[in-house]
């Protein structure tokens, strides 16, 4: 992969003493979560909580899912000062959000995901490739491989993790206490390195909201996995715009609720093992913090 969680990392947990529920002292790997502040040129825009790993690309994809970014703007610079939690990104032209900032919307991502303006500006005017295809066989390498990289989610729980995959082969993996934030970062990685999206993946372990499919549309990927569940109005959007939308995938099982026409099915689901006792115990619990 081009980017992995480091679980070693040890900026981004903590190791705290409780009691079991037999008043049994234990130590455990906790998360940690801290303020960044996004200043586009000269505007402040949003403090949000993070696990601060890779604030350039959360700050970057950010400002492109908002439509606070496009085509249209060039990135001069991103300058991040880590003693403050400040990161600065500054465009060759002028820009002012102060209507769009009044308008916000609380979404349903945990760690409380904000969206400013009209969560649906752009949707509408998104052509998703129509010759993408996904074999059941890069699904099931692609959930197996996931599954057991190393990663926060593994390591500490209480956390959401992002794929960007090209057929079986997954590219870039993020994590964060939000999975809005953990899909910003691969955003802004795709921006800043001029990725493409037409032959692309997208994999997350949280629920497939309106969020979640807005915003992978909006990057311009047509297959949208999850081993979690879906909410009404994403498979709606889902469907409005000709996205792939897969939940459940665990193990051999999955459940197509819009684009199976994408699916081809070279593999047979027989073959595929059951998901290891840790990875189920791992997914209840993911499945609860959604």
């Amino acid at each position: 992969m081009l980017l992995t969680p480091d679980p070693f990392d040890k900026r981004l947990t903590r190791r705290i003493s409780g009691v079991d529920q037999d008043g049994v002292s234990v130590e455990t790997t906790v998360v940690v979560e801290r303020p960044l502040t996004l200043f586009l040129n000269s505007q402040e825009i949003v403090t949000m909580m993070t696990i601060g790993d890779y604030p350039e690309y959360l700050a970057v994809g950010y400002l492109i899912n908002q439509n606070m970014l496009g085509a249209e703007n060039k990135i001069m610079s991103v300058d991040y000062d880590d003693e403050i939690g400040v990161v600065v990104v500054r465009t060759d032209r002028e820009t002012n959000f102060e209507d769009k900032l009044r308008k916000k919307t609380v979404t349903s991502g945990c760690a409380q995901g904000t969206a400013f303006g009209d969560l649906m500006e752009k949707f509408e005017d998104v052509q998703l490739p129509g010759d993408a295809v996904l074999k059941t066989s890069w699904l099931y390498a692609l959930t197996k491989t996931v599954n057991t990289t190393p990663s926060l989610y593994l390591e500490a729980g209480a956390i959401h993790g992002c794929v960007l995959a090209h057929e079986d082969r997954p590219l870039l993996y993020m994590e964060d206490v939000g999975r809005h934030n953990a899909i910003d970062k691969i955003a802004g990685y795709m921006a800043l390195n001029n990725i493409s999206s037409g032959d692309k993946i997208f994999y997350t372990t949280g629920r497939l909201t309106s969020e979640m499919v807005i915003k992978t549309v909006q990057m311009g990927i047509p297959i949208l996995v999850s081993r979690s569940g879906f909410t009404v109005w994403g498979v709606e959007l889902a469907q409005q715009a000709g996205l792939t939308l897969i939940g459940r995938a665990r193990g051999h099982r999955f459940l197509a609720l819009s684009g199976a026409d994408r699916i081809v099915y070279d593999a047979d689901p027989a073959s595929v093992p059951k998901e290891s006792a840790k990875s189920s115990r791992k997914a209840s619990l993911d499945e609860t913090a959604a």
